[in-house]
């Protein structure tokens, strides 16, 4: 894709801006992204760590309320430290990765309000499948859906939604059996 301004250099800036619903994108050289105050020279070496630890710099910000309140709550912030390496929850935000897996768990607290604020209000990473590329994958889902589906509809008593569901779940691992080349 080329500059939309210049029309001379390939585009390596790239923005997108959604204003009451209405999606504006540009497309931009570096050159000319300076020129019109998209970039300066500081945000040339801008790295994802720094885009992650801002991340982490904004708790508290915005229309949802503050997140930590008080000095008691920030000492608790600046105190907590991974059991695992020992990594402390300042120094994870200014390196904006973890030392461990131990981590995870250890800021999970803190990570959660973060990521929803990032993935929309998701914490939980599923995945995405090619239609094309996932037949048996996406059959295999299908087939635990159903079966939590139908799991539910015995606990409540639902029984002949509860049948249905078990000839669809029937039907897809025929499906899935099909796929294989009948083997089982």
């Amino acid at each position: 894709m080329q500059c939309q301004r210049c029309e001379k250099y390939p585009a390596t800036v790239h923005l997108t801006q959604v204003i009451n619903g209405e999606k504006n994108e540009v497309h931009l050289c570096d050159s000319c992204a300076k020129e019109q105050g998209y970039m300066n020279q500081e945000e040339e070496k801008f790295s994802l760590n720094d885009l992650l630890s801002g991340l982490f710099h904004m708790e508290g910000s915005g229309s949802a309320g503050k997140l930590f309140q008080g000095n008691k709550q920030q000492q608790q912030k600046e105190s907590l430290q991974c059991s695992g390496c020992g990594l402390t929850y300042q120094e994870f935000t200014k390196a904006g990765k973890f030392g461990c897996a131990t981590c995870y768990e250890t800021f999970n607290e803190r990570l959660d309000p973060i990521l929803k604020r990032v993935h929309s209000g998701n914490t939980t990473h599923h995945g995405k499948v090619p239609k094309r590329a996932g037949g048996d994958l996406n059959l295999r889902r299908d087939i635990e859906k159903h079966r939590e589906k139908l799991h539910q509809l015995i606990n409540q008593e639902e029984f002949e939604e509860a049948a249905k569901v078990r000839d669809e779940i029937r039907t897809l691992e025929e499906e899935l059996n099909q796929d294989k080349g009948g083997d089982s």
